[in-house]
C-alpha cells in the first residue's frame, strides 16, 4: 500500500465484535514495501476475499463524496489534480511534512474507510476474508481477526522496492521506511510471519502452508497487548 491515505496512515476502522458465523478473518499487515499486496494476491488466488484498505481510501475520497469536499476544504484546492480528483502525491507532501496535518486527514478519511470495510466484511460470501492494512494493529482491527499475518523483509529490500516499483527517490524511500515503527513490533504479535525476502516461489510456499493450516473452527478474535507499541 502506498500514498498518503491507507498506505502510510492509520486506517482506523470501527470494526468491533466477532466475525459472522462460519467466516475466518485474517488481518494482514506489515510495514511499507514488505510484500503485503503480493501476499494478499496469493490469498485471493486461493479463494479468500481481500479488502484492501488503501483502495477503500481511494474510493471514499473520489470527487463528489463528502470526504472529497472535506479534504479539499481542509488542505486547499492545490491538492486537486488535473482530472479533478485529489492528487495523493500533492496531498502526501503536505501531510507527511506536518504531523498535525496528517492527524487532520486521518480524522476526515478514516471513519468513511471504516464504514466501507465493515460493510464489505458483513457482505462477504467467501469463508475466508482478508483485511489488508498497514496500520491494522495500531488501529486495533487485529483484535477481531482469528489470525494475524505479518509480512517482513530487510530495510534494504524495502528501499529498493520503493525506488523500483514506486519511483521514489532514495530520500523519499528512507523517509517512508524510517518513520514507521520497527518491524519487530508487528512480527512479535503475529500468528504467521511471511518473509518475502526470498523469491516469489518461496513466498508462495509460506502462504500455502499457512493457508492449509487455517482452522475454520478457531476462536473469534484475539486479545493482544499493544499498549507498548
Amino acid at each position: 500500500m502506498h500514498g498518503p491515505v491507507g498506505g502510510d496512515c492509520r486506517v482506523t476502522c470501527s470494526l468491533h465484535g466477532q466475525c459472522p458465523k462460519g467466516r475466518y478473518l485474517i488481518g494482514l499487515t506489515g510495514n511499507i514495501a514488505t510484500g503485503k499486496s503480493t501476499v494478499a494476491a496469493m490469498l485471493a488466488e486461493l479463494g479468500a476475499m481481500v479488502i484492501d484498505a488503501d483502495k477503500v481510501a481511494h474510493q471514499v475520497m473520489r470527487q463528489g463524496s463528502e470526504v472529497y469536499e472535506r479534504v479539499v476544504a481542509a488542505f486547499g484546492r492545490e491538492v486537486i489534480g488535473p482530472d479533478g480528483e485529489i492528487d495523493r502525491g500533492r496531498l502526501g507532501r503536505i501531510v507527511f511534512s506536518a504531523p498535525e496535518a496528517l492527524q487532520r486527514l486521518e480524522e476526515i478519511v478514516h471513519p468513511a474507510v471504516g464504514d466501507e470495510v465493515r460493510r464489505r466484511v458483513a457482505q462477504a460470501q467467501t469463508p475466508v476474508v482478508v483485511i489488508e492494512a498497514i496500520k491494522l494493529i495500531e488501529a486495533g482491527m487485529h483484535r477481531m481477526c482469528q489470525a494475524l499475518w505479518v509480512t517482513t523483509c530487510s530495510r534494504e529490500q524495502q528501499l529498493e522496492r520503493l525506488m523500483t516499483e514506486r519511483s521514489s527517490s532514495l530520500k523519499e524511500a528512507e523517509l517512508r521506511v524510517d518513520t514507521q515503527p520497527p518491524q519487530a513490533q508487528k512480527t512479535g504479535l503475529a500468528d504467521r510471519v511471511i518473509d518475502t525476502s526470498s523469491d516469489m516461489d518461496e513466498t508462495r510456499r509460506q502462504v500455502q502452508t499457512a493457508w492449509q493450516a487455517i482452522d475454520m473452527g478457531g476462536s473469534h478474535g484475539h486479545d493482544r497487548d499493544i499498549s507498548s507499541m
